[in-house]
């Protein structure tokens, strides 16, 4: 295997003592061991508020990229700490459960994206950063949701385009780029949660609330919203928007950073098919995968010094241009990544 998680020794630390503050253990195993923690965000709230960083995926791309840290603790899902490890050879990179996947990524396995690919042999192939290494290597350029659109742009129009693994997003892109796309089939188990009749339902009951909504939504609730962006889009647009209530169809731990940014507004998560019209939230609305992390195996991880992501040179290599080409074709943002420890 040429991907890999190195999981903990046998013997290794496994339990948390109970009066043990986990906040201070972690900061000073970050000093000791010159470490930086980034953190989705999707990640429970402690996690945010103690990594160094917290991001999108095209934040924490770059700050994976640039970081001078010796260990890199990747609060998220396998696919955003293999990004770091492929920009990073020589760090260590952990991620605090070896079973933070994700659905996009587990739709879209290598030897079914290769023969896709040799289907299509004059396409150039955009592939979503929500992908596995071995996908990665096999791709043209990686996009995230904050780039993709500048990116396609950059594409001559007499090039036809592959797209994976997120349909709903590819969809949006189309219809924003006016470009022809070949997609993928692929599609976010959490975003596919959300409700077209629930959504018209809240926006009776909170008349005059703008929607905004992540692009892995499916149409009818992008159609829905009257903005519709990445993570960090969303952000930006309920931090400059004058409105004081803001229904948010994506993730809804989101909801803490713009409470940080934003603590006179009122955030409203949109509710998933599987819960109540009184309920808030739900576990449906919150992603299982980003789910497993915690403070303690966060904690664990970095005593440990796994779960650890391995990488063969040959796929890292290969993974890299894809990832490469997205850096250097990104727009430049003004704050890439929102600093959630002092």
């Amino acid at each position: 295997m040429v991907n890999f998680i190195a999981l903990p020794d046998i013997g290794a630390k496994n339990s948390v003592a109970a009066d043990l503050d986990l906040g201070e253990a972690i900061n000073t195993l970050r000093q000791e061991k010159n470490a930086v923690v980034l953190a989705h965000y999707y990640q429970d709230y402690e996690l945010q508020d103690i990594a160094d960083f917290v991001g999108d995926s095209l934040d924490l791309s770059r700050r994976a990229a640039e970081t001078d840290a010796d260990v890199i603790v990747f609060c998220g899902v396998r696919f955003m700490s293999e990004v770091a490890k492929i920009v990073n050879p020589t760090r260590t990179v952990l991620l605090p459960d070896a079973d933070a996947g994700c659905s996009l990524e587990q739709a879209c396995q290598a030897d079914d994206f290769r023969r896709w690919r040799e289907a299509h042999p004059d396409h150039v192939s955009l592939t979503y950063i929500n992908c596995s290494a071995e996908v990665k290597a096999l791709s043209d350029i990686i996009v995230t949701s904050s780039n993709a659109e500048a990116i396609i742009n950059q594409i001559p129009k007499d090039k036809s385009i592959l797209f994976a693994p997120d349909r709903h997003l590819g969809n949006f892109l189309i219809k924003k780029t006016r470009r022809n796309m070949v997609l993928w089939p692929g599609s976010c188990v959490v975003h596919e949660e959300f409700s077209e009749e629930l959504l018209l339902q809240m926006k009776t009951e909170y008349k005059g609330v703008p929607v905004a909504a992540h692009p892995e939504c499916p149409d009818k609730i992008l159609d829905l919203a009257d903005y519709v962006g990445s993570t960090k889009g969303i952000l930006n647009f309920v931090s400059r928007d004058p409105s004081n209530s803001f229904i948010i169809a994506t993730e809804p731990h989101i909801i803490h950073q713009m409470q940080k940014d934003n603590p006179s507004k009122t955030f409203i998560a949109a509710r998933g098919v599987s819960e109540s019209r009184e309920a808030e939230t739900c576990p449906c609305t919150h992603c299982p995968f980003m789910a497993l992390n915690s403070m303690e195996k966060l904690y664990l991880a970095m005593v440990n010094n796994a779960p650890r992501i391995e990488m063969d040179e040959d796929l890292r290599l290969r993974a890299l241009k894809p990832i490469e080409r997205m850096l250097k074709m990104s727009p430049k943002l003004a704050s890439a990544t929102t600093q959630a420890a002092e």
